[in-house]
């Protein structure tokens, strides 16, 4: 029984000639796949490789080395680092994060956990975490130990199963358009940063009109690929500046090199003052997971057919996985937050594929860019990052979200999750109109009705006290001061 089990895949695998059409063909695939969960899975017995792999993988890469350099020159800058101290820790995160935990991990051991990428929304509290005494080495210590108690006790699972259509909605619409705005004026900042407003607009109008033929004819899994390589050659035809600055190299990989006193990190290892300075931030990073989870396998449940169980990201580990990772890269000298990947989920999704072709090939090319060097150069240049987030990430957050708000009790959830996110933040929004929405205070008035009370009040209600308490430690509530200093 168990060798029927473990041939299944490769019994019931059709060719696409088989099938009508393309889609058909993924829907195929998606519905006979049984990845083992802590198992060996294996090219062509568990999985296959298909072009439409290369997409999301294309686009994690770019979300990767984007995002990484990011975080990255964040604390350099809070901590008084130079470029090349940038260049050589990106490249350990990637190096690092690529082999273990997209490869391996998510590839290999467990293709239902999405890839542990970086967390975004904490970067602008990196200023006040360098300011407060944090370490990263401690730092990422304590996210690992607070996201594996909530995988284990199946924390992340239960909060995405009590989030209502209208919550989650609101929450893609509010993520979708800020990001969207956000990405659109750091294009026109750019322009007027090299006097050249009109770049800008023409990479931006000409990348809008291919984003909507490619939405009209289907094809819509492609638009990271096609619209950087058209904003690159947009950018550079209209004279904007770019040169090559990063050769190719490999990074130590020795943690006392990072965490001593004098060379990498320059801060020593970390003693106890450090772990107390961290610890608000590594609870607002752990509380923040839920909505972001949430929000890619979303992305899975609205692209994928109904039959396709088995090939859903497990919100519990890919928390798992994300605590791993953060313990992992962070001792080996990374200075990096993680969560869930969306850059890779979100084309994967669209694109119909499941996680470990991708996963795969996503962990190579991170790899081959890391170890490049000059890649990276491009990757972070202004028009290719501004948009692969606009068109990867952003926009289809923005329309996911309108597809989900279809009925009056989810357009009434939706719009109090938009209105209290603008109040104070994303993680917020969520925390707040998941509770209301329980309780039957806004929108469905009967769903209190459907749910236990453990459902109703008590995960909802920690899940306030939680965020809030801990938004609250590090200066996050508008009008109230940090309650560290």
């Amino acid at each position: 029984m168990r060798n029927i089990a473990e041939q299944s895949y490769r019994r019931l695998h059709k060719t696409a000639k088989n099938f009508g059409n393309r889609s058909q063909y993924l829907d195929h695939e998606l519905t006979i796949m049984r990845p083992k969960r802590w198992g060996l899975n294996l090219p062509g017995r568990d999985f296959s490789f298909e072009v439409e792999d290369l997409i999301p993988a294309i686009a994690g890469t770019i979300g990767l080395t984007v995002m990484c350099t990011a975080v990255t020159k964040a604390f350099a800058s809070a901590y008084g680092l130079d470029m090349a101290f940038i260049v050589e820790n990106v490249r350990v995160d990637m190096i690092a994060v690529s082999f273990f935990f997209v490869i391996l991990f998510s590839g290999i051991f467990n293709p239902r956990a999405n890839l542990p990428g970086i967390h975004g929304p904490m970067m602008p509290l990196i200023p006040l975490m360098a300011a407060s005494g944090t370490h990263p080495l401690a730092l990422g210590a304590l996210i690992a130990v607070f996201g594996l108690i909530l995988s284990v006790t199946k924390g992340g699972s239960k909060l995405v199963k009590v989030t209502s259509q209208g919550v989650a909605g609101g929450l893609l619409v509010y993520l979708g358009a800020i990001g969207t705005i956000g990405q659109v004026s750091a294009m026109r900042a750019w322009g007027d940063s090299i006097a050249m407003a009109y770049v800008p607009f023409l990479v931006l109008f000409t990348n809008l009109m291919l984003y909507a033929w490619l939405a009209r004819v289907g094809k819509r899994w492609l638009a990271i690929p096609l619209c950087s390589v058209l904003a690159a050659v947009v950018a550079l035809v209209a004279g904007a500046p770019f040169e090559f600055t990063t050769g190719p190299g490999l990074p130590s990989f020795n943690p006392m090199y990072w965490w001593g006193e004098t060379t990498g990190w320059k801060l020593g290892l970390p003693g106890m003052t450090h772990f107390i300075a961290s610890l608000p931030f590594a609870i607002l990073a752990v509380a923040m997971w839920s909505p972001d989870f949430l929000g890619h396998r979303i992305f899975q449940e609205m692209n994928y057919p109904r039959k396709a169980k088995k090939v859903l990201m497990d919100v519990d580990d890919t928390m798992i996985g994300c605590s791993l990772r953060q313990v992992v890269t962070n001792f080996l000298g990374s200075g990096c937050i993680t969560s869930s990947w969306g850059t890779y989920m979100i084309p994967a999704a669209i694109a119909k594929r499941p996680i470990p072709g991708g996963a795969i090939l996503t962990g190579i090319l991170g790899i081959a860019v890391a170890v490049a060097g000059f890649p990276m150069d491009i990757a972070v240049w202004r028009p290719v990052l501004g948009i692969a987030l606009l068109v990867g990430v952003y926009l289809p957050l923005l329309e996911a979200g309108m597809e989900m708000v279809k009925e009056t009790k989810d357009t009434k959830a939706a719009g109090i999750c938009i209105f209290s996110s603008a109040i104070v933040n994303p993680v917020f929004g969520w925390a707040l109109t998941l509770f209301l929405d329980n309780n039957g205070m806004i929108a469905d008035r009967d769903r209190p009705k459907q749910l236990t009370l453990v459902d109703r009040l008590v995960i909802p209600g920690l899940a306030l006290l939680v965020s809030t308490g801990a938004m609250a430690i590090v200066g996050m509530i508008p009008g109230i001061p940090p309650l560290i200093n």
